[in-house]
C-alpha cells in the first residue's frame, strides 16, 4: 500500500483537484488489483536497469491501471505489453541509453536545416508524460524551441505469431501558432513530400533497425479514445484513411492495421517526366534519412 501511496505522489500533483481525484482512483485500482501490480513492481524490481527506469518514469505503474494504449485492451495486456517493450530494449539498447530514453534527454536520430526564421527540424526518440496514453515512446519531429511538428507514439511487443513489432499508438501533427506556414516549408524542403509521411518513414526506418518484424497501427475503431471525434461524430483525424494511403492493410482485428516495413517508391516509369528531378531529390533525402538513423540508433544499440 504504501508503495503505491509514494508512486502515486510521483505521478500526480495533489495540488491539482483533478490530479487529486486521479491518485485516489490510482490507489483504489491497485488494491483491487494487488496481484497484478504486484507483477509489475516485482518485474521493475527485479532488475537494476528497470528498477532505475521505473525511477525517471513511474508512468509504467500507472499505465497498466488506465484504459490506455488501445481500445479495450485489458489489464493484463497492458502489463504484457509493458514488459515486452521494456525487455525488448532492454536487450537492444545499451544501459546509459535506456536511461537517457526514460529521461529529460532525447537520442537524437536525424537532422536537417530550414531557413533562417526556424533553425533546423530535428528527428529525435523519446518518452514524455504527456505520451504515456498513446504509446512507451515516442519519434518526434522537431524544432529547436521543442516544439514538436509531428510525433508518433508507440510501444514494442509481441504480435498474435510471437513476432516482434513496432505498434503505433497515435500520430499526432503541430498545434502551435503558424503550424501551417512551418508544414508549407517544412514540406517544400523535402521535395513535396508530406511531413506526416516522412515521420511514419522515420517509424519505418526505426523499426528496421531495431530488427522488428512487422509494424501494426491502431485505426478509428481501436483509437483509445474519442477525442480525434467531434461533437458531431465526425472525425478530426483518420488514422485509418492515412494508414491505408501509406499501404496499409486490414487485420482480422478492426482495432489495428498492419503497415509495410519498407515504403513502396515509384519507378522512373511511373513518374512523369517533369516531376523525375523532384522525385530523385526527395529520394536521396528519404535515404540520407535512413541512413542517419540506422547510424546514430547503431551507436547505442548493444
Amino acid at each position: 500500500m504504501q508503495k503505491f501511496i509514494e508512486l502515486g505522489k510521483k505521478i500526480y500533483d495533489l495540488n491539482n483537484p483533478r490530479e487529486a481525484h486521479r491518485f485516489a482512483v490510482f490507489i483504489a485500482r491497485c488494491l483491487l488489483n494487488r496481484r497484478r501490480m504486484k507483477r509489475v513492481v516485482e518485474f521493475f524490481d527485479g532488475d537494476e536497469l528497470l528498477r532505475q527506469v521505473a525511477e525517471n518514469f513511474p508512468y509504467v505503474y500507472e499505465q497498466p491501471t488506465r484504459a490506455f494504449f488501445y481500445h479495450r485492451s485489458t489489464f493484463d495486456e497492458r502489463v504484457r505489453l509493458i514488459e515486452d517493450h521494456m525487455k525488448f530494449l532492454r536487450a537492444k539498447l545499451q544501459p546509459q541509453a535506456l536511461l537517457d530514453l526514460y529521461s529529460d534527454r532525447t537520442l537524437d536520430l536525424w537532422s536537417m536545416p530550414l531557413d533562417d526564421r526556424l533553425g533546423s527540424m530535428s528527428l529525435v526518440l523519446r518518452a514524455e508524460p504527456g505520451q504515456r496514453k498513446e504509446g512507451l515512446a515516442a519519434l518526434m519531429l522537431r524544432l529547436p524551441d521543442g516544439e514538436s511538428i509531428y510525433q508518433i507514439m508507440f510501444w514494442i511487443a509481441r504480435d498474435r505469431s510471437g513476432d516482434w513489432s513496432m505498434w503505433i499508438g497515435a500520430l499526432q501533427g503541430p498545434n502551435m501558432d503558424g503550424a501551417k506556414d512551418i508544414i508549407k516549408v517544412i514540406t517544400k524542403k523535402c521535395h513535396a513530400y508530406r511531413t506526416k509521411n516522412l515521420i511514419l518513414y522515420a517509424a519505418q526506418a526505426t523499426a528496421r533497425t531495431l530488427g522488428l518484424e512487422k509494424i501494426y497501427a491502431v485505426t478509428n475503431e481501436g483509437y483509445y479514445a474519442n477525442n480525434h471525434v467531434r461533437s458531431d461524430r465526425k472525425l478530426k483525424t483518420s488514422f485509418s484513411d492515412f494508414w491505408q494511403e501509406a499501404g496499409g492493410v486490414h487485420t482480422d482485428d478492426a482495432r489495428f492495421d498492419e503497415l509495410p516495413l519498407v515504403e513502396k517508391r515509384k519507378t522512373v516509369e511511373e513518374i512523369p517526366s517533369h516531376k523525375r528531378a523532384t522525385y530523385r531529390r526527395r529520394f536521396a533525402l528519404l535515404d540520407a534519412l535512413d541512413e542517419a538513423v540506422e547510424k546514430n540508433l547503431a551507436g547505442v544499440m548493444i
